[in-house]
């Protein structure tokens, strides 16, 4: 029967959508493979200039500008916009591009523990004394599968008058009602500043990356982000086929809601069959082993049915939360979904993670 991938980042299946490759082929046609320069001098095309317009249309911000990645985004984005008068406060768990992107800047780093709120209302009552406080966390934390507190992150920095900071990689396209991710999710799309994500997960799964929200944030970077200045500009390929996926999520939000019911039947016969999945409703489902060596087995054994999964152990996650993350797609049918459970519980009593 073949094998079925569960876990690749590409959770609404269009990397492989004919419409994705053919937009991505017709820009190839008519741009070249690439512009072999970077954006102000020659690599700024009509493409480009139309996928930042898209951008900040589906996430109904002013403004978006592309990056090679949205880790160079992360990178570019922190040292630009804060100085050594204000304050930066991120969450224990934030991906490393996030880490990194702040280790650059000069601000005054705070971090909180993992969507714990009193800590965080702590550490901005103690930033009080800084210029300008930017809360930066993970919309949705690709290790554990779960979301951010942004209801509560939005209220305390109202509170406390700072700017909220979201990474949306493993949120774009299928969180929310018509996939614009975990603040439209959680009713705060008002209330968040900026947003990060990337062109290379849901939104065709090839590369690039992007800063989206108020004009002149936007205009800043273009002038000062040292990411977007000194790298090439994405290849039309590229810009294409993201071109086309949000082209066919602005037309309607099916395939995003297509994603919750797959979700759900996934971790409710895993958890049925004993199983302890982290995270809640969202399609990263970590299956919680604990022993590094039982999740690298566990993999091989999977893959030896026909389920490609793979084993996380430490320094990819903490000494003592080994897991295989297995990541549901859009395109995944009811009976792959099963077929993918059924080799779990195999596996499981043949390794004794199940009794």
């Amino acid at each position: 029967a073949g094998i079925l991938n569960f876990c690749a980042n590409n959770y609404l299946g269009l990397s492989s959508h004919p419409e994705v490759i053919r937009a991505a082929a017709e820009a190839l046609e008519k741009f070249g493979a690439g512009l072999s320069s970077v954006r102000f001098i020659c690599g700024t095309q009509s493409i480009h200039k139309d996928l930042e317009e898209k951008i900040a249309r589906f996430h109904q911000r002013e403004d978006a500008i592309l990056y090679a990645s949205c880790f160079d985004a992360n990178a570019g984005i922190f040292e630009a916009l804060l100085t050594p008068e204000d304050a930066v406060l991120s969450d224990e768990l934030n991906h490393a591009s996030i880490i990194d992107g702040i280790r650059l800047c000069k601000a005054n780093k705070y971090r909180y523990k993992h969507m714990d709120m009193q800590d965080l209302e702590a550490k901005l009552q103690d930033a009080q004394k800084h210029r300008l406080r930017l809360v930066a966390t993970d919309g949705a934390f690709s290790m554990d599968g779960d979301i951010a507190p942004l209801r509560e992150i939005c209220q305390l920095a109202q509170k406390y008058d700072a700017l909220v900071f979201i990474d949306e990689c493993h949120a774009t396209g299928f969180l929310g009602p018509n996939g614009r991710g975990t603040d439209e999710l959680l009713g705060v799309m008002d209330k968040v500043t900026i947003i990060n994500s990337t062109l290379g997960k849901a939104l065709g799964g090839a590369a690039g990356g992007y800063t989206t929200g108020p004009k002149p944030l936007i205009d800043l970077l273009r002038q000062r982000s040292r990411p977007y200045l000194f790298s090439n500009s994405l290849p039309p390929a590229v810009v294409g086929c993201a071109s086309k996926a949000l082209d066919l999520l602005l037309e309607s939000n099916a395939i995003a809601q297509s994603m919750a019911a797959k979700t759900q039947r996934f971790r409710s016969k895993m958890t049925a069959a004993g199983f302890t999945i982290s995270g809640k409703d969202h399609p990263i489902c970590p299956v919680m082993l604990g022993d590094a060596r039982l999740a690298a087995v566990m993999a091989e054994d999977m893959l030896n049915r026909g389920i490609y999964v793979i084993g996380f152990s430490y320094p990819v996650v903490p000494k003592g939360k080994a897991r295989i993350r297995v990541q549901i797609s859009a395109v995944h049918s009811d009976e792959d979904i099963d077929r993918c459970v059924e080799a779990f519980i195999e596996v499981g009593r043949k390794h004794g993670a199940l009794p």
